[in-house]
């Protein structure tokens, strides 16, 4: 991966709708061999995928939570599936710390959310986060950090 990339990868991050013509514009190459950067980034799986960004507001998503939970890896096989059916889970990451799980939902209303956490807690402790504002969204990994010099 060499600058190019780096910018590609960038701009893609910021609008991943950004038009071949535009990113071409700004890597000074032409629309196909940026197109054929793109695909070998892709192949590589360095871009693993596209998403846009929704507004959960407008949606009917007032809540959004970070829920703790604390199982026991023997558990995590009947958890797995558990956690990947539910529609609400944004996010769940296995992490170090008093809790072994975090997951990150959205919810029209608290008293939905207080039912699934429920149906959580048949698996374990659960402790949970209400977010009242989020001053920095998720906004992509930066890739101008990266030292080209010591990737093959």
């Amino acid at each position: 991966m060499d600058e190019i990339d780096k910018k590609i990868i960038t701009l893609l991050q910021q609008n991943a709708r950004t038009p071949l013509k535009t990113l071409a514009e700004h890597v000074f190459l032409s629309s196909p061999a940026v197109s054929a950067r793109i695909e070998r980034l892709e192949k590589e799986n360095i871009i693993s995928g596209y998403t846009a960004r929704i507004n959960q507001t407008k949606l009917g998503y007032h809540i959004t939570a970070f829920i703790n939970l604390e199982i026991i890896p023997a558990q995590k096989e009947e958890f797995y599936p558990f956690i990947k059916a539910c529609p609400n889970v944004l996010e769940c990451n296995c992490v170090t710390g008093d809790f072994s799980m975090l997951i990150k939902v959205a919810f029209p209303d608290t008293m939905i959310l207080d039912s699934f956490i429920g149906r959580l807690q048949k698996f374990g402790r659960t402790s949970t986060q209400i977010v009242f504002s989020t001053p920095v969204e998720n906004r992509g990994v930066d890739v101008t950090a990266i030292d080209v010099s010591q990737n093959p």
